[in-house]
């Protein structure tokens, strides 16, 4: 009959299809007009219909009774309970990861900042003098540098770690800087109080595996494309191998969106609050990629409750070697850090009610 669709299983007319077993999926439309991801076990004669409807598609008996939700279409999509190191087993536990005379986690709010990169002696004491001088007790900056383009600079290597330990204990500043191979693991540890995993690493095994053994709290980023599981997954590696002192850093992840160089997941730091005992911390240079948007974007990271900041400063962000546009001046960065007071003197007092009620697991990472 004319303008009559045939079903058809694979390509295959109905009754010309071969009997297999198929995996199913479906969008069922739902009582409450809301759409619904269904899946089915591997069933035989999936029919495959091209019309709208609320419905698409249909199943050979019993196959429709056996439809169950996928995981996550239901009112709790993650199990903590997958996690068993890094998940939390109360409501007051804590993990407040320890460096050297600075924490993570506790009841101070933890301020990062620095350079992307470290380019010159020069440009590293300026940075450093005025972020010390606003209350910064973490000094960062790259000295291996992975970059998207081969063309790109990429870190001054062993000589910027050095420029890095010289310059903050001039400030008495505490070191963060990316290890990006388990081969410089050693390296990077002798000069730098926490290890930070980049983006890039999230899920570099053989690095985490190394990095966990280093004796130094790791700074674990974010993968720019990794799920909240995947990044509890690479978490619990590090915990599993035998190094407790991880921080969690939030640094923007990327989507359909544009207008930013990442998007800013801060739903994702309230959520890894109610999952894991361990800091997590907000980079809005990276998750931004726009200096102008940094201020308002840390505002909002101190509001939902995340335990600290990594900001890029520079002091001259036009003539930076790396993520110039996202940098802050050393006067727009003293300027975040005035207005951003009201909003910490909130987080101070709200977090310690949260550790008077119950008190942090409190965990050292080794002296220097």
């Amino acid at each position: 009959m004319a303008g009559r669709l045939r079903p058809t299983c694979n390509g295959y007319p109905r009754s010309q299809a071969p009997n297999r077993n198929v995996d199913a999926t479906v969008f069922d439309q739902g009582r409450q007009g809301r759409p619904q991801r269904l899946e089915t076990p591997r069933r035989q004669e999936y029919a495959h219909y091209r019309f709208p409807g609320l419905i698409y598609g249909t199943w050979s008996e019993p196959a429709v009774e056996r439809i169950r939700p996928i995981r996550g279409n239901g009112a709790s999509r993650i199990d903590p309970a997958e996690w068993r190191l890094a998940a939390r087993s109360g409501p007051g536990h804590r993990t407040e990861v320890h460096a050297g005379k600075v924490s993570v986690g506790g009841e101070s709010f933890a301020m990062i900042a620095g350079p992307c990169a470290v380019e010159s002696e020069a440009q590293l004491n300026e940075a450093a003098e005025v972020v010390a001088r606003a209350g910064v007790r973490i000094l960062r900056g790259g000295a291996f540098k992975p970059r998207t383009s081969p063309y790109e600079f990429q870190g001054l290597g062993a000589a910027g770690l050095r420029l890095l330990r010289k310059v903050a204990d001039r400030f008495d500043l505490a070191v963060v800087t990316e290890v990006m191979s388990d081969s410089d693991v050693g390296l990077v540890a002798e000069y730098a109080d926490i290890l930070q995993i980049g983006s890039r690493s999230m899920e570099n095994y053989a690095l985490l595996h190394a990095a966990s053994g280093s004796r130094r709290p790791l700074l674990l980023k974010r993968g720019m494309t990794a799920t909240i599981e995947e990044y509890l997954d690479a978490a619990e590696f590090v915990l599993g191998n035998g190094n407790p002192d991880v921080i969690l850093c939030e640094r923007g992840i990327r989507t359909f969106g544009t207008a930013t160089r990442n998007t800013c997941d801060l739903a994702a730091v309230a959520l890894l609050h109610e999952i894991t005992h361990l800091p997590v911390i907000v980079d809005p240079s990276h998750a931004t990629g726009m200096r102008s948007l940094v201020p308002a974007v840390s505002k909002a990271a101190v509001a939902i409750g995340a335990d600290g900041l990594l900001v890029e400063v520079h002091p001259c962000p036009e003539r930076a070697l790396s993520d110039g546009p996202q940098s802050l001046t050393l006067e727009q960065f003293d300027e975040m850090m005035r207005a951003l007071q009201p909003h910490l003197e909130i987080w101070a007092r709200e977090r310690a009610a949260q550790m008077a009620d119950a008190p942090a697991l409190v965990t050292a990472a080794g002296a220097r």
